[in-house]
Protein backbone atom coordinates (compact mmCIF):
# COMPACT_ATOMS: atom_id res chain seq x y z
CA UNK A 1 0.00 0.00 0.00
CA UNK A 2 1.17 3.52 -0.81
CA UNK A 3 2.56 5.43 2.18
CA UNK A 4 2.59 9.19 2.65
CA UNK A 5 5.29 10.50 4.99
CA UNK A 6 4.35 13.71 6.78
CA UNK A 7 7.19 16.07 7.67
CA UNK A 8 7.16 19.67 8.85
CA UNK A 9 6.30 20.81 5.31
CA UNK A 10 6.01 19.60 1.74
CA UNK A 11 2.61 17.89 1.69
CA UNK A 12 1.18 17.93 -1.86
CA UNK A 13 -2.27 17.75 -3.39
CA UNK A 14 -1.39 14.25 -4.59
CA UNK A 15 -0.69 13.25 -0.98
CA UNK A 16 -4.11 14.53 0.08
CA UNK A 17 -5.83 12.59 -2.71
CA UNK A 18 -3.85 9.44 -1.89
CA UNK A 19 -4.96 9.50 1.74
CA UNK A 20 -8.52 10.76 1.19
CA UNK A 21 -9.46 8.64 -1.81
CA UNK A 22 -6.78 6.00 -2.08
CA UNK A 23 -6.56 4.90 1.55
CA UNK A 24 -2.80 5.50 1.66
CA UNK A 25 -1.04 4.91 4.98
CA UNK A 26 0.41 7.85 6.89
CA UNK A 27 3.74 7.94 8.66
CA UNK A 28 5.35 10.75 10.66
CA UNK A 29 8.93 11.64 9.78
CA UNK A 30 11.63 11.91 12.42
CA UNK A 31 11.85 15.60 11.53
CA UNK A 32 8.15 16.06 12.32
CA UNK A 33 8.44 14.20 15.63
CA UNK A 34 11.39 16.38 16.64
CA UNK A 35 9.52 19.57 15.72
CA UNK A 36 6.47 18.42 17.69
CA UNK A 37 8.57 17.74 20.78
CA UNK A 38 10.40 21.07 20.55
CA UNK A 39 7.20 23.08 20.21
CA UNK A 40 5.65 21.18 23.11
CA UNK A 41 8.53 22.13 25.38
CA UNK A 42 7.77 25.78 24.68
CA UNK A 43 4.07 25.33 25.49
CA UNK A 44 4.88 23.45 28.72
CA UNK A 45 7.25 26.22 29.79
CA UNK A 46 4.67 28.92 29.13
CA UNK A 47 1.96 26.89 30.87
CA UNK A 48 4.08 26.85 34.03
CA UNK A 49 4.32 30.65 34.18
CA UNK A 50 1.79 32.75 36.09
CA UNK A 51 1.12 35.10 33.16
CA UNK A 52 -1.94 34.07 31.09
CA UNK A 53 -1.24 32.87 27.53
CA UNK A 54 -4.17 32.59 25.10
CA UNK A 55 -5.07 29.01 24.29
CA UNK A 56 -2.68 27.68 26.93
CA UNK A 57 -3.99 29.09 30.19
CA UNK A 58 -7.07 31.09 29.13
CA UNK A 59 -10.54 30.48 27.82
CA UNK A 60 -11.33 30.81 24.12
CA UNK A 61 -12.98 33.29 21.76
CA UNK A 62 -15.25 35.67 23.64
CA UNK A 63 -14.26 33.87 26.89
CA UNK A 64 -10.52 34.49 26.44
CA UNK A 65 -10.37 36.96 29.33
CA UNK A 66 -10.62 34.21 31.97
CA UNK A 67 -7.36 32.82 33.35
CA UNK A 68 -7.66 29.04 33.82
CA UNK A 69 -5.90 27.45 36.79
CA UNK A 70 -3.63 24.43 36.10
CA UNK A 71 -5.99 21.87 37.62
CA UNK A 72 -8.77 22.85 35.18
CA UNK A 73 -6.76 23.00 31.97
CA UNK A 74 -7.19 19.38 30.90
CA UNK A 75 -10.92 19.75 31.46
CA UNK A 76 -10.85 22.97 29.43
CA UNK A 77 -9.32 21.17 26.45
CA UNK A 78 -11.84 18.31 26.66
CA UNK A 79 -14.69 20.75 27.02
CA UNK A 80 -13.79 22.77 23.95
CA UNK A 81 -13.88 19.61 21.84
CA UNK A 82 -17.15 18.38 23.31
CA UNK A 83 -18.93 21.72 23.07
CA UNK A 84 -17.67 22.50 19.58
CA UNK A 85 -18.71 19.09 18.22
CA UNK A 86 -22.12 20.59 17.52
CA UNK A 87 -22.68 19.67 13.87
CA UNK A 88 -26.08 18.78 12.47
CA UNK A 89 -27.53 17.32 9.32
CA UNK A 90 -26.43 14.49 7.01
CA UNK A 91 -23.04 12.84 7.36
CA UNK A 92 -20.19 14.24 5.29
CA UNK A 93 -18.54 11.89 2.81
CA UNK A 94 -15.73 9.61 3.99
CA UNK A 95 -13.18 11.11 1.59
CA UNK A 96 -13.89 14.60 2.89
CA UNK A 97 -13.37 13.55 6.51
CA UNK A 98 -10.13 11.74 5.68
CA UNK A 99 -8.84 14.82 3.85
CA UNK A 100 -9.87 16.97 6.81
CA UNK A 101 -8.03 14.76 9.31
CA UNK A 102 -4.91 14.42 7.16
CA UNK A 103 -4.62 18.16 6.58
CA UNK A 104 -4.99 18.89 10.30
CA UNK A 105 -2.25 16.34 10.94
CA UNK A 106 -0.12 18.12 8.35
CA UNK A 107 -0.41 21.40 10.27
CA UNK A 108 0.12 19.73 13.64
CA UNK A 109 3.38 18.27 12.33
CA UNK A 110 4.63 21.71 11.26
CA UNK A 111 5.88 22.34 14.79
CA UNK A 112 3.82 25.51 15.16
CA UNK A 113 0.89 24.10 17.16
CA UNK A 114 2.42 22.79 20.39
CA UNK A 115 0.67 19.41 20.17
CA UNK A 116 2.54 16.46 21.71
CA UNK A 117 4.00 13.82 19.37
CA UNK A 118 1.74 11.12 20.82
CA UNK A 119 -1.37 13.05 19.81
CA UNK A 120 -0.11 13.39 16.24
CA UNK A 121 0.71 9.69 16.17
CA UNK A 122 -2.82 8.86 17.30
CA UNK A 123 -4.18 10.94 14.44
CA UNK A 124 -2.07 8.91 12.01
CA UNK A 125 -3.14 5.65 13.68
CA UNK A 126 -6.83 6.51 13.29
CA UNK A 127 -6.36 7.26 9.59
CA UNK A 128 -4.37 4.06 9.06
CA UNK A 129 -7.03 1.99 10.84
CA UNK A 130 -9.67 3.27 8.41
CA UNK A 131 -11.67 4.85 11.23
CA UNK A 132 -13.70 7.81 9.98
CA UNK A 133 -15.33 10.17 12.50
CA UNK A 134 -18.98 11.04 11.93
CA UNK A 135 -18.94 14.65 10.71
CA UNK A 136 -22.11 16.53 9.85
CA UNK A 137 -23.00 18.85 6.98
CA UNK A 138 -23.71 21.96 9.05
CA UNK A 139 -21.63 23.61 11.76
CA UNK A 140 -18.71 25.42 10.13
CA UNK A 141 -18.64 29.13 9.35
CA UNK A 142 -15.13 28.85 7.92
CA UNK A 143 -13.72 30.93 10.76
CA UNK A 144 -12.01 30.15 13.15
CA UNK A 145 -11.52 27.47 10.58
CA UNK A 146 -13.82 24.46 10.27
CA UNK A 147 -14.49 24.27 13.99
CA UNK A 148 -17.43 21.86 14.25
CA UNK A 149 -16.18 19.35 11.66
CA UNK A 150 -12.70 19.29 13.20
CA UNK A 151 -14.22 18.96 16.68
CA UNK A 152 -16.05 15.80 15.66
CA UNK A 153 -12.70 14.40 14.48
CA UNK A 154 -10.99 15.38 17.73
CA UNK A 155 -13.84 13.76 19.66
CA UNK A 156 -12.94 10.44 18.03
CA UNK A 157 -9.31 10.83 19.17
CA UNK A 158 -10.66 11.18 22.71
CA UNK A 159 -12.68 7.97 22.30
CA UNK A 160 -16.00 9.81 22.37
CA UNK A 161 -18.86 10.16 19.90
CA UNK A 162 -19.42 7.91 16.88
CA UNK A 163 -17.22 6.90 13.98
CA UNK A 164 -17.39 4.62 10.97
CA UNK A 165 -15.16 1.56 10.92
CA UNK A 166 -13.32 0.25 7.87
CA UNK A 167 -16.32 -2.04 7.28
CA UNK A 168 -18.61 0.97 6.86
CA UNK A 169 -20.51 0.35 10.12
CA UNK A 170 -20.94 3.25 12.55
CA UNK A 171 -20.03 2.38 16.16
CA UNK A 172 -18.99 4.22 19.31
CA UNK A 173 -15.53 5.65 18.72
CA UNK A 174 -14.14 4.14 21.94
CA UNK A 175 -15.05 0.62 20.71
CA UNK A 176 -13.42 1.22 17.33
CA UNK A 177 -10.22 2.53 18.89
CA UNK A 178 -10.06 -0.45 21.23
CA UNK A 179 -10.61 -2.89 18.37
CA UNK A 180 -7.55 -1.46 16.63
CA UNK A 181 -5.37 -1.16 19.74
CA UNK A 182 -5.49 2.64 19.80
CA UNK A 183 -5.45 4.38 23.16
CA UNK A 184 -7.71 7.47 23.42
CA UNK A 185 -5.77 10.69 23.97
CA UNK A 186 -5.92 12.79 27.14
CA UNK A 187 -5.62 16.35 25.88
CA UNK A 188 -3.36 18.86 27.61
CA UNK A 189 -2.82 22.62 27.35
CA UNK A 190 -3.55 24.05 23.90
CA UNK A 191 -4.11 20.67 22.27
CA UNK A 192 -7.89 20.81 22.03
CA UNK A 193 -7.69 24.24 20.43
CA UNK A 194 -4.93 23.15 18.04
CA UNK A 195 -7.04 20.26 16.76
CA UNK A 196 -9.95 22.55 15.84
CA UNK A 197 -8.46 25.71 14.34
CA UNK A 198 -7.94 25.25 10.60
CA UNK A 199 -9.22 25.54 7.05
CA UNK A 200 -8.68 21.81 6.52
CA UNK A 201 -12.19 20.86 5.44
CA UNK A 202 -12.58 23.54 2.83
CA UNK A 203 -9.02 22.98 1.59
CA UNK A 204 -9.53 19.23 1.28
CA UNK A 205 -12.72 19.74 -0.72
CA UNK A 206 -10.95 22.32 -2.93
CA UNK A 207 -8.17 19.86 -3.73
CA UNK A 208 -10.64 17.10 -4.61
CA UNK A 209 -12.78 19.46 -6.69
CA UNK A 210 -9.73 20.55 -8.68
CA UNK A 211 -8.87 16.92 -9.40
CA UNK A 212 -12.42 16.23 -10.59
CA UNK A 213 -12.66 19.43 -12.61
CA UNK A 214 -9.41 18.66 -14.40
CA UNK A 215 -11.12 15.59 -15.87
CA UNK A 216 -14.40 17.41 -16.51
CA UNK A 217 -12.85 20.34 -18.36
CA UNK A 218 -11.10 17.92 -20.69
CA UNK A 219 -14.39 16.08 -21.06
CA UNK A 220 -16.14 19.36 -21.92
CA UNK A 221 -13.64 20.00 -24.72
CA UNK A 222 -14.46 16.54 -26.09
CA UNK A 223 -18.24 16.92 -25.90
CA UNK A 224 -18.02 20.40 -27.46
CA UNK A 225 -15.99 18.96 -30.34
CA UNK A 226 -18.48 16.13 -30.83
CA UNK A 227 -21.36 18.62 -30.90
CA UNK A 228 -19.52 20.81 -33.42
CA UNK A 229 -19.02 17.75 -35.57
CA UNK A 230 -22.64 16.61 -35.27
CA UNK A 231 -23.83 20.12 -36.24
CA UNK A 232 -21.60 20.13 -39.35
CA UNK A 233 -19.77 23.13 -37.96
CA UNK A 234 -16.41 24.55 -38.91
CA UNK A 235 -13.22 23.74 -37.08
CA UNK A 236 -11.42 26.72 -38.59
CA UNK A 237 -12.23 28.70 -35.43
CA UNK A 238 -9.88 26.38 -33.55
CA UNK A 239 -6.78 27.39 -35.51
CA UNK A 240 -3.88 28.05 -33.09
CA UNK A 241 -3.04 31.40 -34.71
CA UNK A 242 -6.51 32.71 -33.82
CA UNK A 243 -6.01 31.89 -30.16
CA UNK A 244 -2.44 33.15 -30.10
CA UNK A 245 -3.67 36.70 -30.64
CA UNK A 246 -5.74 36.47 -27.45
CA UNK A 247 -3.21 34.62 -25.32
CA UNK A 248 -5.24 33.25 -22.43
CA UNK A 249 -3.58 29.89 -21.67
CA UNK A 250 -6.79 28.02 -20.92
CA UNK A 251 -8.42 29.16 -24.14
CA UNK A 252 -5.49 27.96 -26.23
CA UNK A 253 -5.45 24.59 -24.47
CA UNK A 254 -9.18 24.09 -24.91
CA UNK A 255 -9.03 24.94 -28.62
CA UNK A 256 -6.09 22.59 -29.09
CA UNK A 257 -8.00 19.77 -27.42
CA UNK A 258 -11.06 20.32 -29.62
CA UNK A 259 -8.89 20.43 -32.75
CA UNK A 260 -7.19 17.18 -31.75
CA UNK A 261 -10.56 15.45 -31.33
CA UNK A 262 -11.80 16.70 -34.74
CA UNK A 263 -8.68 15.85 -36.72
CA UNK A 264 -9.62 13.78 -39.77
CA UNK A 265 -13.37 14.40 -39.58
CA UNK A 266 -15.51 14.45 -42.73
CA UNK A 267 -18.34 16.21 -40.89
CA UNK A 268 -16.68 19.58 -40.24
CA UNK A 269 -16.63 22.42 -42.74
CA UNK A 270 -20.11 21.91 -44.23
CA UNK A 271 -21.44 25.21 -42.89
CA UNK A 272 -21.60 26.75 -46.38
CA UNK A 273 -23.54 23.92 -48.01
CA UNK A 274 -27.28 23.08 -47.91
CA UNK A 275 -28.17 25.78 -45.36
CA UNK A 276 -25.32 28.31 -45.66
CA UNK A 277 -24.19 30.09 -42.49
CA UNK A 278 -21.27 32.40 -42.18
CA UNK A 279 -20.57 31.46 -38.56
CA UNK A 280 -21.58 28.82 -36.03
CA UNK A 281 -23.60 29.84 -32.97
CA UNK A 282 -21.74 31.15 -29.95
CA UNK A 283 -22.27 27.94 -27.96
CA UNK A 284 -20.22 26.15 -30.64
CA UNK A 285 -17.84 28.85 -31.81
CA UNK A 286 -16.99 30.25 -28.37
CA UNK A 287 -16.55 26.92 -26.59
CA UNK A 288 -12.77 27.41 -26.12
CA UNK A 289 -13.24 30.90 -24.76
CA UNK A 290 -15.72 29.78 -22.08
CA UNK A 291 -13.99 26.54 -21.13
CA UNK A 292 -10.64 28.31 -21.28
CA UNK A 293 -11.72 30.97 -18.81
CA UNK A 294 -12.75 28.20 -16.43
CA UNK A 295 -9.39 26.52 -16.89
CA UNK A 296 -7.59 29.74 -15.98
CA UNK A 297 -9.82 30.08 -12.92
CA UNK A 298 -8.72 26.58 -11.94
CA UNK A 299 -5.08 27.59 -12.34
CA UNK A 300 -5.60 30.42 -9.85
CA UNK A 301 -7.47 28.12 -7.47
CA UNK A 302 -4.63 25.60 -7.70
CA UNK A 303 -2.15 28.32 -6.73
CA UNK A 304 -4.24 29.20 -3.67
CA UNK A 305 -4.46 25.52 -2.71
CA UNK A 306 -0.69 25.13 -2.99
CA UNK A 307 -0.13 28.14 -0.75
CA UNK A 308 -2.61 26.85 1.80
CA UNK A 309 -0.94 23.43 1.74
CA UNK A 310 2.32 25.18 2.64
CA UNK A 311 0.66 27.00 5.55
CA UNK A 312 0.46 26.13 9.24
CA UNK A 313 -3.04 27.34 10.11
CA UNK A 314 -3.66 27.55 13.85
CA UNK A 315 -4.35 30.15 16.51
CA UNK A 316 -2.35 30.77 18.56
CA UNK A 317 0.87 29.48 16.98
CA UNK A 318 4.26 28.60 18.43
CA UNK A 319 7.10 30.70 17.02
CA UNK A 320 10.83 30.86 17.80
CA UNK A 321 12.17 33.61 20.07
CA UNK A 322 11.23 34.86 23.52
CA UNK A 323 12.57 34.02 26.97
CA UNK A 324 11.46 30.37 26.81
CA UNK A 325 13.15 29.72 23.44
CA UNK A 326 9.86 30.37 21.75
CA UNK A 327 6.64 32.29 22.08
CA UNK A 328 2.93 31.78 21.49
CA UNK A 329 1.28 34.44 19.33
CA UNK A 330 -2.34 35.00 18.33
CA UNK A 331 -3.25 35.65 14.70
CA UNK A 332 -6.06 35.53 12.17
CA UNK A 333 -4.62 32.93 9.80
CA UNK A 334 -7.60 30.65 10.37
CA UNK A 335 -9.83 32.96 8.33
CA UNK A 336 -10.96 31.03 5.26
CA UNK A 337 -11.34 33.94 2.81
CA UNK A 338 -8.54 32.91 0.39
CA UNK A 339 -9.95 29.41 0.02
CA UNK A 340 -13.60 30.47 0.14
CA UNK A 341 -13.19 32.90 -2.75
CA UNK A 342 -11.72 30.35 -5.15
CA UNK A 343 -14.33 27.76 -4.16
CA UNK A 344 -16.96 30.29 -5.20
CA UNK A 345 -15.07 31.20 -8.39
CA UNK A 346 -14.98 27.53 -9.40
CA UNK A 347 -18.73 27.14 -8.84
CA UNK A 348 -19.35 30.13 -11.12
CA UNK A 349 -17.09 28.76 -13.85
CA UNK A 350 -18.65 25.28 -13.59
CA UNK A 351 -22.15 26.73 -13.93
CA UNK A 352 -21.19 28.62 -17.06
CA UNK A 353 -19.52 25.58 -18.59
CA UNK A 354 -22.67 23.56 -17.93
CA UNK A 355 -24.81 26.34 -19.38
CA UNK A 356 -22.97 26.44 -22.71
CA UNK A 357 -23.04 22.62 -22.93
CA UNK A 358 -26.80 22.63 -22.43
CA UNK A 359 -27.22 25.19 -25.24
CA UNK A 360 -25.32 22.92 -27.63
CA UNK A 361 -27.49 19.97 -26.63
CA UNK A 362 -30.65 21.97 -27.22
CA UNK A 363 -29.35 22.93 -30.68
CA UNK A 364 -28.76 19.27 -31.54
CA UNK A 365 -32.39 18.46 -30.68
CA UNK A 366 -34.05 21.38 -32.51
CA UNK A 367 -34.77 20.50 -36.16
CA UNK A 368 -34.76 24.21 -37.04
CA UNK A 369 -31.16 24.64 -35.86
CA UNK A 370 -29.57 21.20 -36.15
CA UNK A 371 -28.93 21.33 -39.92
CA UNK A 372 -30.78 18.20 -40.97
CA UNK A 373 -31.05 16.10 -37.83
CA UNK A 374 -34.46 14.66 -36.86
CA UNK A 375 -36.45 16.43 -34.12
CA UNK A 376 -35.10 15.49 -30.67
CA UNK A 377 -32.94 12.89 -32.45
CA UNK A 378 -36.06 10.69 -32.36
CA UNK A 379 -36.41 7.52 -34.42
CA UNK A 380 -39.97 8.35 -35.49
CA UNK A 381 -40.69 11.87 -34.28
CA UNK A 382 -44.20 12.14 -32.90
CA UNK A 383 -44.39 8.48 -32.05
CA UNK A 384 -40.99 8.77 -30.34
CA UNK A 385 -39.93 11.68 -28.12
CA UNK A 386 -36.24 10.94 -28.46
CA UNK A 387 -34.04 12.93 -26.10
CA UNK A 388 -36.61 15.65 -25.34
CA UNK A 389 -36.78 14.96 -21.62
CA UNK A 390 -33.08 14.18 -21.32
CA UNK A 391 -32.60 17.84 -22.20
CA UNK A 392 -35.16 18.78 -19.54
CA UNK A 393 -33.05 16.93 -16.99
CA UNK A 394 -29.96 18.70 -18.25
CA UNK A 395 -31.72 22.07 -17.99
CA UNK A 396 -32.80 21.33 -14.42
CA UNK A 397 -29.20 20.52 -13.50
CA UNK A 398 -27.95 23.75 -15.07
CA UNK A 399 -30.61 25.76 -13.28
CA UNK A 400 -29.50 24.34 -9.95
CA UNK A 401 -25.87 25.06 -10.79
CA UNK A 402 -26.74 28.70 -11.41
CA UNK A 403 -28.23 28.89 -7.92
CA UNK A 404 -25.17 27.14 -6.49
CA UNK A 405 -22.99 29.77 -8.19
CA UNK A 406 -24.28 32.46 -5.81
CA UNK A 407 -21.21 33.16 -3.63
CA UNK A 408 -21.18 31.87 -0.08
CA UNK A 409 -18.11 33.95 0.77
CA UNK A 410 -20.04 37.23 0.63
CA UNK A 411 -22.48 36.07 3.30
CA UNK A 412 -20.89 36.65 6.70
CA UNK A 413 -22.93 36.04 9.87
CA UNK A 414 -21.37 37.36 13.12
CA UNK A 415 -20.91 34.82 15.91
CA UNK A 416 -19.32 34.27 19.34
CA UNK A 417 -20.80 37.36 20.95
CA UNK A 418 -19.41 39.53 18.11
CA UNK A 419 -15.83 38.37 18.72
CA UNK A 420 -15.96 36.47 15.44
CA UNK A 421 -17.82 39.24 13.65
CA UNK A 422 -16.71 38.42 10.09
CA UNK A 423 -16.58 34.84 8.86
CA UNK A 424 -15.71 33.28 5.49
CA UNK A 425 -18.43 30.64 4.96
CA UNK A 426 -15.73 28.66 3.15
CA UNK A 427 -17.11 25.29 4.26
CA UNK A 428 -20.47 26.18 2.71
CA UNK A 429 -18.72 27.28 -0.48
CA UNK A 430 -16.97 23.91 -0.61
CA UNK A 431 -20.12 21.92 0.03
CA UNK A 432 -22.05 23.59 -2.78
CA UNK A 433 -19.09 23.24 -5.13
CA UNK A 434 -19.14 19.47 -4.57
CA UNK A 435 -22.77 19.43 -5.69
CA UNK A 436 -21.95 21.62 -8.68
CA UNK A 437 -19.10 19.33 -9.77
CA UNK A 438 -21.42 16.32 -9.67
CA UNK A 439 -24.04 18.19 -11.69
CA UNK A 440 -21.46 19.27 -14.27
CA UNK A 441 -20.56 15.64 -14.93
CA UNK A 442 -24.25 14.85 -15.50
CA UNK A 443 -24.71 17.81 -17.85
CA UNK A 444 -21.71 16.75 -19.94
CA UNK A 445 -23.03 13.18 -19.96
CA UNK A 446 -26.28 14.35 -21.57
CA UNK A 447 -24.37 16.33 -24.20
CA UNK A 448 -22.20 13.26 -24.87
CA UNK A 449 -25.31 11.11 -25.24
CA UNK A 450 -26.91 13.53 -27.68
CA UNK A 451 -23.78 14.28 -29.71
CA UNK A 452 -22.80 10.65 -30.23
CA UNK A 453 -26.33 9.77 -31.34
CA UNK A 454 -26.40 12.77 -33.69
CA UNK A 455 -23.08 11.79 -35.28
CA UNK A 456 -24.41 8.28 -35.90
CA UNK A 457 -27.40 9.81 -37.68
CA UNK A 458 -25.17 11.62 -40.22
CA UNK A 459 -25.28 8.95 -42.89
CA UNK A 460 -22.56 8.97 -45.53
CA UNK A 461 -20.08 11.08 -43.56
CA UNK A 462 -17.23 9.61 -41.54
CA UNK A 463 -16.54 11.15 -38.14
CA UNK A 464 -13.03 11.80 -36.83
CA UNK A 465 -11.03 8.79 -35.58
CA UNK A 466 -11.23 10.11 -32.02
CA UNK A 467 -15.00 10.45 -32.33
CA UNK A 468 -15.31 6.89 -33.59
CA UNK A 469 -13.25 5.70 -30.63
CA UNK A 470 -15.55 7.55 -28.22
CA UNK A 471 -18.69 6.17 -29.81
CA UNK A 472 -17.37 2.62 -29.64
CA UNK A 473 -16.26 3.00 -26.03
CA UNK A 474 -19.46 4.63 -24.81
CA UNK A 475 -21.59 1.97 -26.50
CA UNK A 476 -19.46 -0.72 -24.86
CA UNK A 477 -20.07 1.01 -21.53
CA UNK A 478 -23.83 0.48 -21.86
CA UNK A 479 -24.94 3.74 -23.46
CA UNK A 480 -27.13 2.72 -26.38
CA UNK A 481 -27.29 4.51 -29.72
CA UNK A 482 -30.11 5.71 -31.96
CA UNK A 483 -33.39 3.79 -32.11
CA UNK A 484 -36.96 3.77 -30.82
CA UNK A 485 -37.77 5.23 -27.42
CA UNK A 486 -36.66 3.22 -24.41
CA UNK A 487 -36.13 3.69 -20.67
CA UNK A 488 -33.51 6.48 -20.74
CA UNK A 489 -32.42 6.73 -17.11
CA UNK A 490 -30.04 3.72 -17.26
CA UNK A 491 -28.40 5.10 -20.41
CA UNK A 492 -27.91 8.50 -18.78
CA UNK A 493 -26.49 6.90 -15.62
CA UNK A 494 -24.02 4.92 -17.73
CA UNK A 495 -23.02 8.07 -19.62
CA UNK A 496 -22.53 9.91 -16.33
CA UNK A 497 -20.21 7.16 -15.05
CA UNK A 498 -18.35 7.18 -18.37
CA UNK A 499 -17.62 10.90 -18.00
CA UNK A 500 -17.10 11.04 -14.24
CA UNK A 501 -14.57 8.21 -14.09
CA UNK A 502 -12.44 9.61 -16.91
CA UNK A 503 -13.33 6.94 -19.47
CA UNK A 504 -14.33 9.59 -22.00
CA UNK A 505 -10.96 11.32 -21.78
CA UNK A 506 -9.16 7.97 -21.87
CA UNK A 507 -11.00 6.93 -25.05
CA UNK A 508 -10.01 10.14 -26.84
CA UNK A 509 -6.41 9.97 -25.67
CA UNK A 510 -6.02 6.54 -27.28
CA UNK A 511 -6.17 8.44 -30.59
CA UNK A 512 -4.96 11.96 -29.79
CA UNK A 513 -2.38 11.36 -27.09
CA UNK A 514 -2.63 13.30 -23.80
CA UNK A 515 -5.08 16.19 -23.81
CA UNK A 516 -3.97 19.51 -22.35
Amino acid sequence: MHTVVVGTSGVTASDVLAVARGGARVELSSQALAALAAAREIVDALAAKPEPVYGVSTGFGALATRHISPELRAQLQRNIVRSHAAGMGPRVEREVVRALMFLRLKTVCSGHTGVRPEVAQTMADVLNAGITPVVHEYGSLGCSGDLAPLSHCALTLMGEGDAEGPDGVVRPARDLLAAHGIQPVELREKEGLALLNGTDGMLGMLIMALADLDTLYKSADVTAALSLEALLGTDRVLAPELHAIRPHPGQGASAANMAAVLKGSELTGHHQEDAPRVQDAYSVRCAPQVAGAGRDTMAHARLVAERELAAAVDNPVVLPGGTEGGRVESNGNFHGAPVAYVLDFLAIAAADLASIAERRTDRLLDKNRSHGLPPFLADDAGVDSGLMIAQYTQAALVSEMKRLAVPASTDSIPSSAMQEDHVSMGWSAARKLRTAVGNLARVLAVELYAATRAIELRDGLTPAPASREVIGAVRAAGVQGAGPDRFLAPDLAAADAFVRTGQLVAAVEKVTGPLL
